[in-house]
């Protein structure tokens, strides 16, 4: 494994976890959308669960690497074989996805801190109306209706991507060492975020038509997408 890798997969870590991070806290009694199906409801929660796996990914990264270059003889035989010692047993490395992953979830949450900035207090992890509320139409916003689901997408894709294929800790010598459980992970993780954006943008909008109704229509009219310019 090399030093590139370690410190990519921290700064990897450390976006996530910024782009995971509500900007500001949900007052109850201003949500909406709360009849929807409860696996689709915990966005924040599993938001938690990614900056955890993240996290735990590279500690455990960068862990199998300064232990590959700092041989030294363990006194707790039994805790060092859970970073998967001795180093020579897995091929922990920098791969081409690993970049791609890196690259799409620097991204996603550039996107995603852009769309906090821009939304100021109105950002919230769950679906809510603020007392000042507004049609916001500029930056991302002025391209597709939803983009911090975008900024989310691109954080699921990246992280799959880094920690999910061949030379990452995961596969190599992680939970995921088995054909065809990294897979099932990925499907599963894909499928669960992309109806869960499917099902917040639908409520978005009706939300939003209901507030600002021809404002809003206007807005529709001149951004037709809702994730990615000429696709969703």
């Amino acid at each position: 494994m090399s030093l590139a890798r370690a410190v990519l997969v921290t700064v990897q870590a450390l976006c996530n976890g910024l782009a995971c991070t509500p900007p500001n806290p949900t007052k109850p009694s201003t949500r909406y959308h709360t009849e929807e199906m409860y696996i689709l409801q915990i966005a924040p929660l599993i938001f938690k669960c990614h900056q955890i796996i993240a996290y735990g990914c590279a500690v455990f990264e960068v862990l199998f690497y300064l232990r590959s270059i700092i041989p030294l003889a363990s006194p707790a035989p039994m805790v060092t074989s859970l970073i998967c010692l001795p180093p020579s047993t897995a091929n922990v490395r920098l791969t081409p996805s690993f970049l791609l992953g890196v690259l799409a979830v620097v991204l996603g949450a550039y996107i995603r801190l852009d769309c906090f900035k821009t939304l100021g207090k109105l950002f919230t992890f769950d679906l809510t109306v603020h007392p000042e509320h507004r049609l916001v139409t500029e930056r991302f916003y002025a391209y597709v209706r939803h983009p911090a689901y975008t900024g989310s997408l691109l954080l699921v894709f990246g992280l799959a991507f880094s920690h999910l294929t061949q030379g990452s800790w995961m596969t190599e010598c992680g939970p995921l060492r088995t054909q065809g459980a990294a897979l099932f992970v990925w499907a599963s993780w894909w499928l669960w975020t992309f109806c869960v954006g499917i099902s917040r943008a639908d409520a978005e909008d009706r939300q939003m038509r209901k507030l600002f109704q021809s404002e809003w229509e206007a807005y529709a009219a001149a951004v037709h997408w809702w994730f990615l310019p000429g696709l969703v």
